[in-house]
């Protein structure tokens, strides 16, 4: 029975069951074996143990690569080269999964350095005291209370983790303070914050030395003898910088970093390359811009051996040893170059190359000169980085498919994934390509990740992207034959051997760049040709019925955030967009297909409605500007839907229209219905704010919210031109137009008070009241809008008079209770800041606080106006319209995507 269940769970969950198991059954039996086998023969026998477990989440090469590598950075001299782990103090919640993966890192002979914060821990001990926490730029301000309470909470922290790990059999030495020195970052500042000046690494590699992982906070002293609180993310970064690891780690509960706007995971980041464009992108702000600066700044001064890793707790295993990996890695990278001669990239550097790793050269097959002769027959070009540790050469023929003949990475190169930095430049330039790898290639997984399709045969594989269709496959394949651009043991000519003697299927490999990893495909491989999304040998699912959407109005923020949701949809597919002013331009990031701009008038829309070319609009227009295209819809009485963004039909609800806003009213209604209004930005969070508190006001005094808006919510101008003529979206109002300040706008009777007090209105459960009998038309509340210097994010505060007397934490049970199960709403105890809402697709409460009359209640709350303003919750509706799963195509945790010291 447990053999049968661990086989259904996903592999890697399986395999960290039985590594649990092992772990404790090792832990157990310590004592009973010790008198049978020395201590040496028992680690020996836990490790391979371990190692072979190891083998069910990546495959045996991959594996002891690994191993091999990490194994072979520390050495008694310097024992502790292996990896800097930092943890998060929200990770120490989660006590089991991190002293497993922390005990399993020990059984396979490694130490990493592990540091840790507290910084949820400690806030919640400093409330219950009394205290509240207070931080400037991101740092907390720490007077000496605050600072006795954290070295207790740090030297709690650190003992039930050593205890945890001392519990798997996995020897801990607790190093609470002495590695740190610091002076005072800004006395008058921050307080009792320091700056670190000097590691002391001799209490580490001593731990290391007598057997034991060495558990560090980031508590500091003074050259005075004064404790000093220092961030654990720079104290790991200190520390990194002394130690100079091959890996530094940061876990934390989000699994990685995540893309602002689609909210897909980042798989890679190579600063070189890619740094300075990343930060110029719109999403890439506050909290996200100053990690990724710390850590290019952190990786500035380590080896280029040394990567970051951004993982959750549970996944450490999965990031460091396959190839997949399973969090975010950054690493410098190198600069790439390509060139179409030998001597442009220079002649020696690349017969070294060719000698020591082109495994035909190697076996005796080729020689280097052939190779290079061989280039001669074919226009050519040669990719790779400057340390050489990656080369490619594609021939390129005109008029035939491209063919990459050569593929030579280096240990470094497949270790820190430059080979898919290179293969990555290769995609770029050809839509599709033809490679072939050796059945004794240890990185054969990675070429089966990045194939459309394969064929294997006696132990050699051929490999292409880019086609689809068989019958091109064969074509293409008879053409190198006849050409004889391929060596014949490649091709699939004569006999192929018997499916059961085919080589079993790889794991994925990690995907490239700043993409989201593909998802995988059900495994499994035999000889002969297969097509497919993401491997050839692979047997895909059947996809979902593709609607069509078309966006009227397209050239706006609004519009711009749901196409970078489409374009990542699993089912719906942007097959019009209209946009007088960008009409005849190609539509960019939008990746699927082509899309170019059009100009559609009313009479076009009924005419594509009559032929039922789209299943849903959106309307992305101007107030006021909808009605015609509404109009010619409507009289063609079609089976389309039709999602409207602007404020024309939000108090339509007799007219056929319901409002769309799922959290608070009725989603059957909205599956129902075929005209749905999107709600406001504004109107959307203090509705959300509101609701659960509408039995408990005062209702002789309505409650008031104040709202800031980013400038994007402004809107764009019309007529605005690039320096090259080009027409370009540009925002109505600046930061430098706001001089860096707030500006109050529309103070009374803005749009967004009388929409929320509307619909606010039918969720009064009170039946005696005139009107409706779930409407209370005497409700009403006050709203004063303000735009300010930050592109996107809406923060709310309300404060709202009680007819009762009521506690703060009975108010956040109200919360609970009303938003349980949605999984767009998260509920925290902290003020919202703008960096936890910006380019995020959920709406955020917190910072619950009651007067002390115990009779009004100040509340924060927060949503991105463009995303749960706007494009996420408009693919909410379209998505219960369509009769899809409501958060398709749209980062939700539990919805195969997901959205974190002292």
């Amino acid at each position: 029975m447990q053999a049968a269940a661990a086989r259904r769970l996903p592999r890697s969950l399986a395999a960290r069951n039985a590594i649990a198991g092992a772990s404790r059954v090792v832990s157990a039996s310590f004592g009973s074996v010790r008198s049978m086998q020395s201590s040496a023969q028992l680690a020996q026998t836990d490790r391979d143990t371990i190692t072979r477990l190891l083998y069910s989440i990546g495959t045996k090469r991959e594996v002891e690569r690994y191993l091999r590598i990490f194994s072979a950075s520390s050495h008694p001299g310097q024992p502790a080269k292996f990896a800097v782990i930092k943890i998060g103090g929200a990770v120490l919640d989660q006590l089991d999964d991190l002293a497993l993966s922390l005990s399993f890192l020990y059984r396979v002979g490694l130490y990493p350095v592990v540091l840790h914060g507290a910084g949820p821990q400690l806030n919640e001990i400093l409330e219950a005291e009394g205290v509240t926490p207070d931080y400037i730029d991101g740092i907390r301000i720490t007077d000496a209370k605050t600072l006795q309470i954290a070295r207790r909470v740090f030297a709690e922290e650190n003992l039930r983790l050593v205890t945890a790990l001392e519990k798997l059999g996995t020897r801990a030495r607790p190093i609470v303070t002495g590695v740190f020195t610091a002076d005072y970052l800004d006395r008058e500042k921050y307080g009792l914050v320091g700056k670190i000046t000097r590691v002391d690494k001799r209490p580490i590699e001593a731990a290391i030395t007598a057997g034991a992982l060495p558990i560090l906070t980031s508590l500091a002293w003074s050259n005075e003898g004064q404790l000093l609180n220092v961030n654990a993310d720079v104290a790991a970064g200190e520390l990194a910088k002394e130690l100079e690891p091959l890996k530094i780690v940061y876990l934390n509960d989000k699994g990685g970093l995540y893309h602002g706007v689609t909210g897909q995971k980042l798989d890679v980041i190579n600063m070189d390359e890619e740094y300075d464009s990343l930060m110029k992108e719109s999403w890439v702000k506050y909290g996200t811009k100053l990690k990724l600066r710390e850590i290019k700044e952190l990786l500035d001064h380590l080896p280029r051996t040394s990567s970051v890793a951004i993982i959750s707790a549970d996944s450490l295993q999965k990031e460091l040893f396959t190839d997949s990996g399973a969090g975010t890695l950054i690493r410098r990278g190198y600069k790439l170059f390509k060139h179409s001669s030998v001597d442009a990239v220079g002649p020696d550097r690349l017969r070294q190359v060719i000698h020591d790793r082109d495994p035909d050269v190697i076996s005796g097959n080729q020689s280097v000169a052939g190779v290079l002769n061989d280039l001669k027959q074919t226009p050519y070009t040669i990719y790779g980085d400057e340390p050489f540790d990656v080369v490619a050469i594609v021939s390129h023929p005109e008029g035939e498919v491209p063919i990459m003949t050569k593929l030579l990475p280096s240990r470094n190169g497949i270790l820190n994934s430059v080979v898919d930095n290179v293969f990555n430049a290769i995609k770029k330039d050809y839509r599709k390509l033809f490679w072939t790898a050796r059945a004794d290639d240890e990185n054969r997984a990675w070429h089966f990740e990045r194939a459309d399709g394969s064929f294997t045969r006696a132990g050699r594989s051929l490999f292409w992207y880019g086609i689809q269709d068989v019958k091109e496959v064969e074509a293409v394949i008879k053409g190198f034959e006849d050409n004889k651009r391929l060596e014949r043991a490649y091709l699939p000519v004569g006999p192929s051997p018997p499916p059961h003697r085919a080589p079993a299927a790889p794991v994925a490999a990690r995907g490239y760049h700043t993409l989201a990893r593909r998802p995988s495909l059900a495994s499994g491989s035999q000889a002969g040709i297969h097509t497919g999304t993401a491997r050839g040998y692979a047997t895909a699912a059947p996809a979902s019925e593709q609607k069509r959407v078309a966006l009227i109005g397209a050239r706006g923020f609004t519009g711009q955030a749901l196409v970078s949701l489409l374009n990542t949809h699993p089912s719906l597919n942007l097959t019009h967009v209209s946009s007088r002013e960008l009409a005849g331009t190609q539509l960019q990031g939008y990746t699927k297909e082509e899309v170019t701009y059009s100009n559609l008038s009313p009479a076009e829309l009924k005419k594509m409605e009559e032929n039922g070319e789209v299943d849903a609009w959106v309307m992305a227009l101007p107030n006021g500007v909808c009605k015609p295209f509404v109009d010619a819809l409507d009289s063609v009485q079609g089976k389309s839907v039709v999602v409207d963004l602007s404020a024309d039909y939000r108090f339509e609800g007799e007219g056929g229209w319901t409002y769309g806003l799922p959290e608070l009213y009725s989603r059957e209604k909205i599956r129902q219905s075929k005209r749905i209004s999107n709600p406001g930005c504004y109107a959307t969070s203090t509705q959300l704010i509101l609701a659960p508190l509408l039995p408990y006001l005062d209702p002789t005094a309505p409650p008031t919210v104040f709202g800031m808006s980013g400038y994007s919510g402004a809107g764009t101008k019309a007529g605005q031109v690039d320096a090259e003529g080009r027409p370009t979206t540009v925002p109505k109002v600046t930061p430098q137009s706001l001089g860096g300040g707030v500006k109050p706008y529309s103070v009374t009777d803005h749009i967004h008070e009388r929409e929320a007090a509307f619909h606010l209105s039918h969720l009064f459960p009170d039946s005696k009241r005139v009107g409706d009998a779930n409407r209370n038309p005497d409700f009403s509340l006050a709203f004063t809008p303000n735009v300010a210097p930050w592109f996107s994010g809406i923060i709310s505060v309300c404060s709202a008079p009680l007819k009762d007397k009521m506690r703060a934490s009975e108010i956040k049970s109200l919360y609970e209770h009303k938003y349980d199960g949605e999984s767009l709403v998260s509920i925290q105890n902290e003020v919202v800041e703008l960096d936890q809402i910006e380019g995020k697709h959920g709406w955020k409460v917190g910072g619950i606080q009651v007067h002390s009359s115990g009779k009004r209640v100040v509340i924060t709350a927060g949503l991105d106006n463009l995303l749960k303003g706007a494009a996420t919750q408009c693919l909410q509706n379209l998505n219960l319209a369509l009769g899809l799963d409501e958060y398709a195509g749209i980062p939700v945790p539990g919805h195969d995507h997901t959205e974190d010291g002292a």
